[in-house]
């Protein structure tokens, strides 16, 4: 039987290919996506307009040629605007449900943080337990399911922030930034003629992905790094600069994303290197800052980064299950 890691290194290499023929530049941003898909995660991408982030939803969703839906939130906007609504049948006599854009693979839930807080608790439900309840029915989402959100950092006129219970369903955030030079000229003498995404084809099956994300669960965590994960989200909440640390979803979502880390390395068990990497991306959102450290500039990245760079690594060899013994 061939090597799990293996087949989960070969997956996403095709599907970062695949995305790296239409977001350029940005091979960091584009592994943690496919990080998140592995680890069946959802997505918060925190940035300016303009810099590909709905080209990105769109481009993932064309590689694994899954559904995609694209929900633009205002304030306005019904929680039956997302979720879906029950209408009177003449004919039947009875109640029918009509989906609402949450009923696809992959959505782009655009400018989530313009919603009111009643519309964002819509997501709620769907991405946590992968279902919405709408008049009293229940009704599961399709596979996979994820949510790329995007949220702009700058424009808070009009703007509700994300409450906590909503940003810890996120399994990552990310920020794209703008191109580097040589990359931004690219980006210009690709979209000449017409835009890169439209000769995008599916580069794998949704029947492939499900394999592969029940594979990642597989790949080996030592009884040291599991120690390394708690500690660094333990440290998140005795930290005086946090008010609020990370949760034990944080420490879950460690866990699974230094599977899925080292899988695509083609490795079939975690190093602490995984999880100093990751740990940014996946518990600086689930944090809030204490008012008067905001107040010198402090972001929670950058006290997840010092809480990293000062924890002790465990060493010795991580990859022997007989360590687990």
């Amino acid at each position: 039987m061939e090597n799990p890691a293996k087949t989960i290194q070969d997956f996403a290499k095709n599907i970062i290919e695949n995305l790296e023929r239409v977001i350029v530049g940005k091979n960091q941003t584009v592994e943690l996506v496919v990080v998140s898909l592995l680890c069946q995660g959802h997505l918060l991408i925190d940035d300016v307009p303009g810099v590909g982030k709905t080209v990105l939803a769109r481009s993932l969703a064309k590689s694994l040629g899954c559904d995609f839906s694209r929900i633009q939130f205002t304030p306005d906007m019904l929680p039956s605007d997302v979720t879906g609504v029950s209408i009177f049948n003449q004919v039947t006599r009875d109640f029918e449900y009509r989906p609402g854009p949450i009923m696809a693979q992959i959505i782009l839930a655009d400018e989530i943080n313009r919603a009111t807080p009643k519309t964002q608790s819509a997501m709620l439900e769907a991405m946590e337990e992968r279902q919405v309840t709408v008049d009293g029915a229940t009704y599961p989402l399709p596979k996979p399911f994820l949510v790329l959100g995007t949220q702009n950092p700058i424009e808070y006129e009009g703007t509700f922030p994300l409450p906590e219970a909503q940003l810890d369903r996120f399994f990552m955030r990310v920020r794209m930034g703008y191109p580097a030079l040589t990359d931004e000229i690219k980006i210009l003498e690709l979209q000449q003629l017409q835009h890169p995404i439209l000769a995008l084809k599916p580069v794998a099956q949704v029947a492939q992905l499900l394999e592969v994300q029940e594979l990642v669960k597989n790949i080996f965590v030592s009884p040291a790094v599991k120690r390394y994960i708690v500690d660094i989200v333990r440290a998140t909440r005795e930290n005086p600069d946090i008010y609020l640390g990370s949760s034990p979803r944080g420490s879950l979502g460690l866990f699974r994303a230094g599977q899925a880390m080292a899988a695509m390395q083609g490795r079939d068990y975690v190093l602490p290197d995984d999880i100093k990497f990751l740990s940014e991306f996946v518990l600086a959102h689930r944090m809030v800052v204490q008012p008067a450290s905001r107040l010198r500039n402090l972001t929670s990245d950058q006290i997840v980064r010092e809480i990293v760079g000062t924890l002790p690594v465990p060493g010795g060899d991580l990859s022997s299950k007989q360590e687990a013994g």
